[in-house]
């Protein structure tokens, strides 16, 4: 594992012209109270206590969240305890979340845990313009 990750960071490094991005890694036993901001891939494998935005979040097998993630690409291996809004999101089956999460593409491997919502976005924001398109009639007094 240690390896694989030494050379997909080399061969990231390698093409710095081309559009590839190099990963920002939280390591195992890293321990990080605030926020990130990102505009490309973020791998936590430690602990980050704060709100994520970036491109793509992977929580690896050991990482743990402690917050809202705002993403397009989501994979969680490991422990995600907040809500989250993402394109596409993947829960793995040792991942644990505890909260919501807002998806257009959700894939769940069966023994995954999770105790919260999976709400779709598109059927999210019809059931906010409802209530909006909706005319009451009102008598005047």
């Amino acid at each position: 594992m240690r390896f694989r990750r030494m050379l997909y960071l080399k061969i990231a490094r390698m093409g710095r012209g081309s559009n590839t991005p190099v990963p920002s890694i939280i390591s195992f036993g890293t321990k990080i109270k605030g926020n990130i901001l990102s505009g490309d891939v973020v791998h936590i494998d430690g602990n980050l206590e704060g709100n994520i935005v970036c491109e793509e979040l992977i929580i690896g097998n050991r990482g743990h969240v402690l917050g809202q993630v705002r993403v397009k690409n989501l994979s969680i291996y490991g422990t995600l305890q907040g809500s989250a809004e993402a394109e596409n999101v993947m829960i793995a089956k040792t991942a644990r979340v505890l909260g919501d999460i807002f998806h257009k593409t959700i894939a769940i491997e069966p023994g995954s845990f999770i105790e919260g919502r999976c709400v779709r976005l598109n059927k999210q924001e019809k059931a906010e313009q409802k209530p909006a398109e909706t005319k009451t009639n009102k008598p005047s007094a």
